[in-house]
């Protein structure tokens, strides 16, 4: 799906067609879509290829021969409850938003593979100060967008984090280490993508890919200063994280080896009187009132008595 959308004196307007100073939206491209990019907007074919790449990370290219840029962005979303073997659990993702700058079409083009929440935001007029004839000011705002909720789900993460912990408190349950799991996994995913995005800020700062102007030096900052916070979030949640699943992991550990203990002596105890018994039921006259059945039965209670007791006294009990 394509759309063509442009600020004119009334606002942002969606076009009919692709005009000079205009903003080329493309989601879920079809292979019409993946020919219209080359032939009609004659962009690189290695542009296009890596825009359409699900994989793609975080980066900055350029085509000294065309003047056109490249530039991937990783965007934070929330996996659909169909995409997750257990639906209770909240699974996050990124995936690649590309934005390619055509100067000799004067325009700016987005290609995502889904939807996607900063698109849509830009689309809809959401964004204050939003101009498409200002191509890099545009790219700025997007990234900033996209940082922003990095912050969004990095705290929604934090929150179904401790509502998780507190029911691990109470039960061990398989499900509350699986959600866990989830965040652990979620977290690694942020983390690599909040280096990759710094590093296509620093890049972009350089001047030298895209011509920033004075003001668009602001609005990088702040963009930097929010990846940033993001950074130290996850890195923060991350250790959080993994100091708690070391804990619950020491905590289930002990569990066990009390458990395994309180079986251990039970087995102990009870293996006396089989003892006992044994011996009373072999064919033999030299036993004590082999003849009576209570005479084993009492020695049986009173060893096991006498065990228990050496047992509570070697603090193996407590």
């Amino acid at each position: 799906m394509i759309e063509f959308y442009k600020t004119t004196s009334e606002g942002l307007v969606q076009l009919e067609q692709v005009q000079p100073g205009c903003w080329v939206n493309i989601i879920s491209p079809t292979i019409e879509d993946r020919k219209w990019l080359l032939n009609e907007m004659e962009v690189a074919p290695e542009f296009v290829v890596s825009a359409m790449d699900d994989e793609e990370r975080s980066h900055v290219d350029l085509d000294d021969d065309t003047g056109q840029a490249l530039v991937i962005m990783d965007c934070p979303f929330v996996e659909e409850a169909s995409q997750t073997e257990d639906l209770s659990i909240t699974q996050y993702d990124t995936h690649p938003l590309a934005a390619l700058f055509v100067p000799e079409k004067d325009i700016i083009i987005t290609v995502t593979l889904r939807e996607n929440q900063t698109i849509t935001a830009f689309a809809q007029g959401k964004q204050r100060g939003m101009n498409t004839n200002q191509r890099s000011r545009l790219l700025l705002q997007m990234m900033m967008h996209i940082s922003r909720g990095y912050v969004k789900y990095l705290r929604n993460i934090d929150r179904q984090f401790n509502e998780n912990e507190k029911k691990l408190r109470k039960t061990m349950r398989n499900t509350e280490l699986i959600k866990m799991l989830g965040f652990e996994k979620s977290l690694v995913y942020f983390s690599t993508s909040l280096k990759s995005f710094e590093s296509t800020l620093m890049k972009i700062s350089s001047g030298r890919v895209i011509k920033l102007y004075e003001d668009d030096r602001e609005l990088l900052d702040d963009v930097f200063i929010e990846i940033r916070q993001a950074m130290e979030m996850c890195t923060i949640y991350t250790s959080i994280l993994n100091g708690t699943m070391d804990t619950f992991s020491s905590v289930i550990s002990n569990n066990m080896n009390a458990t395994i203990r309180t079986l251990t002596i039970v087995t102990l105890v009870f293996a006396i009187p089989t003892i006992i018994f044994s011996f009373y039921g072999m064919n033999t006259a030299v036993l004590p009132a082999d003849s009576h059945w209570a005479y084993p039965l009492v020695l049986s209670l009173v060893a096991c008595v006498i065990c228990a007791i050496i047992l509570a006294r070697s603090k193996l009990l407590k």
